[in-house]
């Protein structure tokens, strides 16, 4: 493998990982806030950290799964569920909808990034490469929200997540078609699609409601 070829799959590697460690953690954050058991919060972690890849994977026809490829990130996401119920039970923590905003905005960026890489690297058309992008980076929260009884935030907040998501994409096409390296490419996706959702939670951005 050429040292360019190597260095992207890293990159690659080391974003999934990232991103379904920041999911992982929003789904655990959700969970502890419902006052799940504990295999209640494992499945709502595992379900928010794998199911966007899992799609982007059905849906680019790439076996077997990245969960099934790297398989300590099964184990990563365990040891998580089972850390984070420690220490919030004896931090007393206060388990808000807010804290669940952080990781997950991080995590929009970082699956965003990786879903559109893996589409573009398959040659996929600009189009096909951007819903890619943008299932990886929305399908995990929306199968989290879901779970846990609630209409997906993504759709009922009014706040930009998918668009933020689309504009991250935008980033990563851009470059890629001025010949940026990989690595390069997905950092501006990610930086993009990441401040524009901080942004748009600490300035209360807004979508247009459908008004009856």
């Amino acid at each position: 493998m050429e040292p360019l070829q190597w260095w992207g799959s890293v990159a690659l590697t080391a974003l999934e990982l990232l991103a379904t460690a920041a999911f992982a953690l929003s789904g655990i954050i959700e969970a502890a806030r419902k006052r799940m058991d504990v295999v209640g919060v494992c499945v709502v972690a595992f379900l928010t950290a794998f199911g966007g890849g899992t799609l982007r994977d059905l849906l680019l026809d790439q076996r077997p799964f990245f969960w099934v490829r790297e398989q300590y990130a099964l184990a990563g996401v365990f040891l998580l569920c089972l850390a984070a119920l420690l220490f919030m039970r004896r931090r007393h923590v206060a388990i808000t909808e807010r804290m669940i905003e952080w990781p997950d905005a991080i995590g929009l960026g970082l699956f965003c990034a990786s879903g559109v890489h893996q589409a573009h690297l398959l040659g996929m058309p600009p189009m096909v490469s951007i819903m890619m992008g943008v299932v990886t980076a929305v399908f995990g929260g929306v199968l989290r929200d879901m779970i846990c009884n609630e209409i997906p935030a993504t759709l009922r907040n009014h706040r930009p997540y998918a668009v933020c998501a689309f504009a991250g994409t935008l980033a990563y096409l851009l470059l890629a078609a001025l010949e940026a390296p990989a690595w390069v490419a997905m950092s501006a996706c990610v930086a993009v699609a990441t401040t524009l959702r901080a942004l748009a939670m600490l300035r209360h951005w807004s979508l247009p409601a459908w008004k009856i």
